[in-house]
């Protein structure tokens, strides 16, 4: 019987295809209380996931742990990438695994055609995400999505 080893900051993140076997691990993830406000449930992404064409989604794993969860609205005629839904569990949080699971995320980004850009959008509060995106590199458009600041990190 395999014993599962909780990951470390050491772990190698991965992005990794949602199977049948770890559909019910990746639902499971959730970040924590005061953050639910910024994103939707991982079982709520992949039901839509699963009515949109374009969505793209994987879980994240650090070692053999699933630790988050991406997807993105990916439109390869427009070369379009925005991404739509990001999270890491708030057990695996301060890890470094958001920003490596982003560093994969944006080197997958990069072999799409036509790709230039990744597009995110996020509610600019205290306590958001706004500044770990600011850190990887992405800028704001000065555009609004509903309530969401966008931003865009340049690929080239």
């Amino acid at each position: 019987m395999k014993t599962k080893t909780e990951p470390t900051r050491e772990s190698r993140v991965s992005l990794r295809e949602i199977t049948s076997e770890t559909v019910r691990a990746i639902c499971n993830l959730q970040v924590r209380p005061d953050q639910n406000r910024f994103v939707a449930p991982v079982s709520v992404s992949i039901a839509q996931a699963y009515f949109e064409h374009k969505a793209w989604f994987r879980a994240i794993y650090a070692g053999e742990t699933p630790v988050g969860f991406v997807m993105v609205y990916r439109d390869g005629d427009e070369a379009e990438y925005f991404l739509w839904r990001y999270l890491i569990d708030a057990r695996y949080q301060r890890m470094g695994f958001g920003q490596q699971a982003m560093a994969r995320l944006i080197d997958e980004v990069r072999t799409w055609p036509g790709a230039v850009e990744l597009l995110v959008s996020y509610v600019p509060d205290a306590d958001g995400p706004g500044p770990f995106y600011k850190q990887l590199g992405f800028e704001p458009t000065g555009e609004m999505e509903g309530i969401e600041k966008v931003a865009r990190l340049a690929l080239d």
